[in-house]
């Protein structure tokens, strides 16, 4: 009944979805020239072929699942693959990193009327879905078309899973639509199953394989002649609050170390002018943004897609979201890159691997300001204990650049056994 009743709401609630795509427009978060896609307009004719569609929500599964899609076409050459995200961001990294040949289109809304006209013009043979959106309208509709549909890279929180299980057979219709569920660890299988899904098997997560982060060669020389030796640390991908334990991390060591070097990344970019603006506005820091070069003492860098670039200058890195309780993110990126890794006590996003880091002493836990500039302080004082750590980090990333071979074996099968995929006269989810 509630899928029957969330159907018939987001079928009445045209009027409110046009609202809401214009307001997001407006705050620069759809692409205006590309809206037509978001109602399910395909901005491309569909080329001759079977194909494979993947739906990745924003940047973070964009990046997880690019190296995956590439390794699918090298593999099956004769496919077509469509990747669809959310995101005027992950437009943008998709347009920069994705492999020849891959077609990128926005997701339509989660409307019926939508829905039909996507699944009627590309057709595909195939779906892939990443981590953890799942859109009921979606999934129904492609499940009714006899479409193969696989969760790669699941993820299942326990706040996610305890929502669910207010509707455990609405989750349970949903989890069932899908051929196979690959989690991301066992604890995401394990709440996959309590919730219904029949197909669950663990091959790892996708984000282990992810190649090293892109770079600018010749911006990294210019960096580091500008940077010159001077004793530097990032604190990356930092979430709201973050930025002020940064702050007091740098404005301690400072006194011990007064040519300084703090590099401040923001998760999302546009938070830099109003951190500068407001919670680091003693430090006079620089921003990136403006133009500005790390020749100063705090240096912003809030643009896009220069994560890699920051990662291989900065000697110690903390990864952010794991003091503000957002789950931390992929550890993995700084220990390919040659940076010790810091982290905060909240980091449920990326559990294992960071158990697994801690345990063969490739990263460290801080609690707080105090405990993280000890920590800052002593990896950039004693050179042997942090190329011990460096290559302890960088061995266990290289361990786990095997999930991609797994992940392609657990969905040979479907990509054997795929068929066109046929329109019912009308298509309708399973409920």
């Amino acid at each position: 009944m509630l899928l029957a009743l969330y159907r018939t709401l987001t079928r009445l609630g045209g009027p409110f979805i046009g609202l809401y795509l214009r307001r997001r427009q407006a705050k620069g978060r759809e692409d205006p020239e590309r809206l037509p896609e978001r109602l399910g307009h395909a901005g491309t004719d569909r080329p001759a072929g079977p194909l494979v569609w993947c739906h990745a929500a924003s940047v973070g599964e964009a990046v997880s699942v690019l190296p995956l899609l590439e390794r699918f076409r090298q593999e099956n050459p004769g496919w077509l693959v469509l990747l669809t995200t959310g995101t005027v961001t992950s437009a943008g990294l998709v347009r920069e990193r994705a492999p020849e040949g891959l077609i990128h289109q926005y997701v339509p809304v989660d409307r019926p009327d939508a829905v039909t006209r996507f699944l009627d013009h590309w057709r595909p043979h195939l779906a892939l879905w990443v981590e953890s959106e799942l859109w009921p309208n979606l999934i129904g509709q492609t499940h009714a078309r006899g479409i193969p549909m696989v969760l790669v890279n699941g993820r299942m929180s326990n706040r996610s899973a305890a929502g669910w299980r207010r509707w455990p057979r609405t989750a349970q219709r949903l989890l069932e639509a899908f051929d196979l569920i690959l989690p991301q660890t066992a604890e995401d299988a394990a709440r996959f199953i309590r919730l219904g899904a029949p197909r669950v098997e663990v091959r790892g997560n996708l984000k282990s394989a992810a190649p090293p982060l892109p770079y600018d060669e010749g911006e990294l020389r210019r960096l580091q002649a500008i940077v010159a030796g001077r004793p530097c640390w990032v604190a990356a991908s930092l979430h709201p609050g973050e930025e002020e334990t940064a702050a007091a991390v740098h404005e301690a060591l400072v006194r011990e170390i007064p040519d300084l070097l703090t590099l401040i990344v923001p998760r999302h970019p546009h938070r830099g002018v109003a951190w500068a603006e407001t919670s680091l506005r003693h430090l006079n820091p620089q921003l990136r943004s403006r133009g500005d070069w790390p020749d100063g003492a705090v240096y912003i860098a809030d643009t896009l897609g220069e994560l890699g670039l920051f990662y291989r200058l900065a000697k110690v890195a903390f990864v952010g979201g794991s003091m503000a309780e957002a789950g931390g993110h992929n550890p993995l990126e700084p220990a390919r890159l040659g940076a010790a890794i810091l982290y905060g006590p909240y980091v449920f996003n990326f559990a294992e691997v960071f158990d697994s880091l801690r345990a063969v002493g490739g990263a460290y836990c801080t609690q707080d300001a105090e405990t993280m500039a000890k920590a800052v302080w002593a990896l950039l004082d004693d050179d042997p204990l942090r190329r011990q750590m460096v290559d302890a980090a960088a061995r266990l990333a290289a361990a786990e650049s095997q999930v991609l071979d797994q992940v392609l074996t657990a969905l040979a099968p479907y990509i054997a056994g795929a068929q066109p995929a046929t329109r019912p006269s009308e298509p309708h989810a399973r409920t």
